[in-house]
């Protein structure tokens, strides 16, 4: 069985967590922050985690994560 390339993309954007979570940082960050709200700003700072419902096409794009 060869092995499986993983998604460059998906490779560089998340990371698995010791439970198996994938974990990510929100977009959004990075510039143009004056109009948005603290609120906004505080919620964009939390990490994000994959769904439930996405994990299967996830694990197939980072086999080896």
């Amino acid at each position: 069985m060869p092995k499986l390339k993983s998604h460059s993309g998906a490779k560089k954007r998340f990371s698995r967590t010791a439970n198996g979570k994938l974990s990510y940082r929100k977009v959004g960050r990075s510039h143009i922050l004056v109009h948005k709200s603290a609120k906004r700003s505080r919620r964009m700072r939390e990490t994000g985690y994959v769904s439930p419902t996405l994990m299967k096409q996830m694990n197939r794009m980072l086999p080896y994560a």
